[in-house]
């Protein structure tokens, strides 16, 4: 028996939604139909899809294997549907992006800008996703680009047919507030700050997981943002390392550079291996040269 496309995208849609309730607002259906789709589908298959809990929903084994399969699957129909659009002429130009959040800050704007004034009629979105989410995204199609990085320590998620490529090396600068009695050091040694205390990400967090892997550092201070933790270094609470592209010309701390290797953030852009005439627009406005 053939699966049902529709059935397919119910169960892509709970799964990037992470409940049948959201799922259901996303499709325009009630809790009740979404449910009623899922349990056709499983009895297509013959095998529970998604187990239920008071946190939302869950893919099973099978699940995460037909939600893969699902997403291309979506993604091939979209593509089709852009495609013959574009070759009608009909519909505006779309384009879709989703980016962790500094590199929205810092490299989307102007390359966005850019697109907008050589296609005014094109409508772009932007949603925030932090690594290593969004790959499924791309895969059908709800993204055309996704920006994604990694920190050292940290592995890449596997692409499956999508493609992938570096954009860009962003070295991790040691930050000290200005007053600290190693501002003046050229350089610094990773064991002259064994007793200072870290402003890092919680743990599981990829500045985390970077910080962990070079010794055993005393994390004081737990922020996702990197503005806050600026904020702290400035004022004198601790030290940190933070991507030299969020840093350049703060006026409360000072860089310097670590003894030996500096670790690198990696940043990535994502997308399908067809990619739309404005998402290769787009990626070739996406170039910067390397931080220094």
């Amino acid at each position: 028996m053939a699966l049902d496309a529709d059935r397919l995208r119910v169960l892509v849609e709970v799964a990037h939604a992470g409940s049948i309730a959201a799922a259901a607002a996303r499709l325009g259906f009630t809790p009740s139909a979404v449910s009623q789709q899922l349990a056709k589908l499983e009895r297509e298959v013959g095998a529970p899809l998604v187990e239920r809990g008071r946190a939302g929903t869950r893919l099973t084994g099978p699940g995460r294997v037909l939600l893969e399969h699902g997403e291309r699957v979506l993604g091939e129909l979209r593509a089709a549907e852009q495609a013959v659009r574009a070759a009608a002429g009909a519909g505006p130009q779309r384009i879709a992006v989703g980016a962790f959040s500094t590199a929205a800050r810092t490299l989307l704007p102007r390359a966005l800008a850019a697109l907008k004034r050589e296609r005014p009629g094109i409508r772009i979105s932007l949603v925030d996703i932090e690594p290593p989410d969004g790959y499924g995204l791309v895969a059908a199609r709800e993204l055309d680009l996704l920006l994604t990085h990694r920190y050292p320590g940290v592995s890449l998620p596997p692409a499956r047919g999508l493609r992938r490529r570096l954009l860009l090396r962003d070295p991790l600068r040691l930050v000290l507030p200005r007053d600290h009695r190693l501002a003046s050091a050229p350089e610094i040694a990773l064991a002259d700050l064994a007793d200072e205390d870290w402003v890092s990400g919680a743990p599981g967090m990829p500045n985390r997981i970077c910080l962990e892997s070079l010794g055993p550092l005393h994390v004081a201070y737990e922020t996702r943002d990197y503005e806050v933790t600026l904020a702290l270094v400035a004022a004198g609470l601790g030290v940190s390392f933070v991507p030299a592209s969020l840093v350049v010309g703060h006026p409360g701390v000072v860089l310097r550079d670590l003894r030996g290797r500096s670790p690198v953030r990696e940043v990535h852009v994502v997308h399908p291996p067809r990619p739309s005439a404005p998402a290769v627009e787009l990626l070739e406005r996406l170039r910067p040269e390397e931080v220094r």
